[in-house]
């Protein structure tokens, strides 16, 4: 059965300063994170990948990553655009992002028609997590009552940043396994006494060990179609500031779960995220990278 890994790689990176974050280089050959995830997700068994990024950034993106790895893996790209919106839609005047994550993956639905995995371009997520999902996606693919989904779940203190609070979707997970709310939750930091965060009610329970969402989600095309079908409710529901908002994976996924309309069965990884939150973090990525490669877990040259 063919699987296919999507690269959500069309974000601005405003933390990041100029230059464009995804493409920052981590190994004295050149490879950037991308790399080294599509180099796991090759080895645990993914015949494709997408790349989602913006049509400004493509003549880079090519140079960089895309025309490097078209011989050893299947390669197709889609864009993401502010105006990609349902007919009868106007962007709003003023705003210049994107929709976020759930249009993203939308923009996959001509070209992805298999099991697929999505992953952020600036997030390395270890090889433990790519085996996993892609061993779900194949033993869940017959499952039909109920839409189907897996998530890796980062143990929060291996997905922190030094130089600064980050994001994650914190999750609750029951005795099974399965994913039961996930909050999307700003302004995480563990401290020496305990993790901190911007919501009231998860820091009551919140702990360095919960189970996080680093926007890896395993599914199948019918969860497109359910990103396409929803689209038009999010931009016609006025909560929120019109300039701002953003269709986000964890809260599409949230909405689901209270509906019952989905099951998520939550897979545990340990692998240490490695990420590029801030321009900061460049250099603590590199020295993780080159210490794997020390130590065997990557060859010097990922790809010949």
């Amino acid at each position: 059965m063919k699987t296919t890994l999507i690269i959500m790689a069309a974000g601005i990176g405003s933390r990041f300063g100029t230059g464009i974050k995804q493409l920052a280089k981590m190994s004295p050959n050149g490879e950037i994170i991308m790399d080294y995830s599509i180099y796991d997700a090759k080895e645990a068994g993914f015949d494709k990948v997408v790349f989602i990024i913006r049509k400004d950034i493509e003549e880079e993106f090519r140079s960089v990553i895309g025309n490097r790895i078209g011989d050893q893996i299947e390669v197709e790209y889609v864009y993401q655009d502010l105006a990609d919106i349902p007919a009868g839609f106007e962007v709003p005047e003023g705003r210049t992002k994107p929709w976020g994550t759930g249009q993203a993956v939308l923009c996959c639905k001509d070209v992805v028609k298999e099991p697929f995995v999505i992953i952020n371009a600036d997030d390395y997520y270890g090889k433990e997590a790519f085996k996993l999902l892609h061993d779900y996606l194949i033993a869940h693919a017959e499952t039909a009552d109920k839409m189907q989904m897996g998530m890796a779940g980062f143990i929060l203190k291996n997905t922190v940043s030094e130089n600064g609070t980050v994001t994650r979707g914190v999750c609750v997970v029951d005795e099974n396994g399965m994913l039961e709310q996930i909050h999307e939750t700003t302004g995480i930091s563990i401290r020496a006494d305990g993790v901190h965060c911007d919501s009231e009610a998860v820091q009551k329970w919140i702990t360095p060990d919960s189970n996080v969402s680093m926007n890896m989600w395993a599914g199948y095309p019918d969860f497109i179609q359910v990103l396409d079908e929803r689209f038009a409710e999010f931009l016609k529901d006025e909560a929120g500031d019109p300039l701002k908002k953003e269709y986000l994976l964890p809260n599409i996924v949230g909405d689901l779960l209270k509906e019952g309309n989905v099951d998520v069965k939550v897979l545990e990884t340990h692998d240490k995220w490695i990420g590029i939150t801030y321009k900061e973090d460049t250099e603590l990525a590199q020295a993780g990278f080159k210490k794997m490669t020390e130590d065997g877990v990557y060859p010097k040259k990922l790809w010949n």
